[in-house]
């Protein structure tokens, strides 16, 4: 018994310094995005684009990219949130990339009620669904659906995002890019789990499946 004590204190404080470096890395991976973020890049020039045509639309994406940041800010202060909170900051990206592609791309969401209010990481779906559209629209010209789709299980919350795939244009690969391999990451440093991304290629669709563990109430402690 005293050795699964001081095993699992050595445990615990190895994974502290885990998530200690975790922090230091993503800092670091914020301040270089900083000169060129990604998203903030593409939304800026996507009002640009419609700045001179579109003025009504441009201003529409101002409050959206506004109200966007402003929610991820409030979010930092935060360790766990409701799926619903989440699908709802979640849907002003999805609103913002929806304004940037036009028909091109939609979106459907599904989740029963129960899965609406567990728990999970703030900020955590928003890079699964940006990757399922670079995959899903970025190598395409036709209009494509991306489904999220959240249900609760005996023990876990599980969310799914699936985008169409076009093996002859994309290569898929298990945690691409800093996105899922945060995701992935952030999943183990408080679960240590490293089982909870599962990313798979079925027919002609790439899904992302995250498992948040229902039971775990000291995760979000650690």
């Amino acid at each position: 018994m005293l050795w699964y004590n001081l095993e699992e204190q050595k445990n615990l404080e190895s994974r502290k310094s885990d998530a200690d470096k975790l922090s230091r890395d993503a800092e670091l991976y914020k301040l270089r995005q900083q000169l060129q973020p990604h998203f903030l890049f593409n939304s800026l020039n996507s009002i640009s684009a419609l700045a001179g045509k579109q003025p009504e639309q441009a201003r529409k994406m101002i409050q959206q990219l506004s109200e966007f940041l402003r929610g991820a800010l409030k979010k930092e202060d935060h360790q766990r949130v409701t799926l619903a909170d989440e699908l709802s900051h979640l849907q002003l990206y999805l609103d913002m990339e929806k304004m940037r592609f036009g028909h091109r791309l939609s979106t459907e969401i599904t989740a029963d009620e129960t899965s609406m209010q567990l728990l999970l990481p703030p900020m955590l779906l928003q890079p699964i669904v940006e990757n399922a559209i670079k995959f899903g629209l970025y190598d395409t010209t036709e209009a494509i659906t991306i489904t999220l789709t959240a249900r609760s299980s005996e023990e876990f919350l599980e969310i799914t995002v699936c985008n169409p795939f076009d093996p002859e244009t994309s290569t898929p690969r298990q945690g691409t890019g800093f996105g899922l391999s945060s995701v992935q990451r952030r999943l183990y440093l408080l679960f240590a789990r490293n089982d909870l991304l599962i990313t798979a290629v079925e027919e002609r669709y790439f899904s992302t499946t995250v498992k948040i563990p229902k039971n775990d109430t000291n995760a979000f402690n650690r």
